[in-house]
């Protein structure tokens, strides 16, 4: 049977989501997790790969098993993982359901600390120069518009497009929080993190809307802004057809 678990993550601890030879992941200690309590090898596939310090308030993945899963296993795996990684459910689905390729939708938030706030500093980035959010604002609407976005990718990453449809884009204050959403069916490697980065030039002025559209018609990544820190950066949302679950084990 094939089996979707929902949990979430604090990133802090962990070089992103995707094994790695040499440092501790997030995949790593699930499947460990998971291999453990179930008694054989358990390998696990994301809807998404998130990088070094990034966070997840909602992830699915994907895994296998032929053994019966008792519903006692999300209160099991929260007692063996650490108190940075926890399960939420698991939901028996249908065959060929993979966490990644069915995912409809994603949402990501990013939250900048506007004022200096000692509780925040690992989970926001501190930015109190003043910022013209309704100009940022406008340029999230530019972002609607356009479906390439190579200039906000990574370099030298090994996709086959950077074809991606944005649904959603804005910035709301929240007490001392500026926090950004962004709604997408898919997302290229870092994209969130350097348009938030190009969002934080237009909000000091330094680039007008017309020069950010441009930097989305160049594909060129040398021409958008730098990269915000990962700890201001929060999985939210992954949004799937229904009928593709079966039955919540819990």
């Amino acid at each position: 049977m094939r089996y979707f678990i929902e949990f979430s993550y604090n990133g802090k601890a962990y070089h992103g989501w995707q094994r790695q030879p040499k440092a501790i992941t997030v995949q790593e200690v699930l499947e460990n997790a998971l291999s453990t309590l179930l008694r054989e090898t358990v390998s696990v596939v994301a809807a998404g790969r998130t990088d070094s310090g990034v966070h997840a308030a909602q992830m699915f993945a994907h895994f296998n098993t032929e053994l019966p899963i008792s519903e006692l296993l999300v209160h099991k795996l929260n007692a063996f993982l650490p108190k940075d990684i926890a399960v939420k459910a698991i939901y028996k689905v249908q065959p060929q359901a993979h966490a990644r390729f069915d995912a409809l939708k994603r949402t990501y938030h990013y939250h900048i600390a506007t004022e200096k706030e000692v509780f925040l500093y690992d989970y926001a980035m501190q930015l109190t120069l003043p910022l013209n959010v309704a100009t940022m604002n406008e340029a999230c609407q530019i972002l609607l518009d356009h479906t390439d976005f190579e200039c906000f990718s990574k370099t030298h990453t090994d996709v086959k497009t950077f074809l991606c449809n944005i649904y959603e884009a804005h910035w709301q204050q929240a007490s001392q929080e500026l926090i950004f959403t962004i709604s997408a069916n898919r997302f290229l490697r870092n994209m969130v993190r350097a348009i938030v980065g190009t969002l934080i030039n237009v909000g000091l002025e330094k680039l007008s809307l017309t020069g950010f559209e441009n930097i989305i018609l160049s594909k060129k990544r040398s021409n958008a802004g730098a990269s915000v820190p990962a700890c201001g950066l929060f999985l939210t949302e992954i949004i799937y057809e229904p009928s593709i679950f079966l039955e919540k084990v819990r």
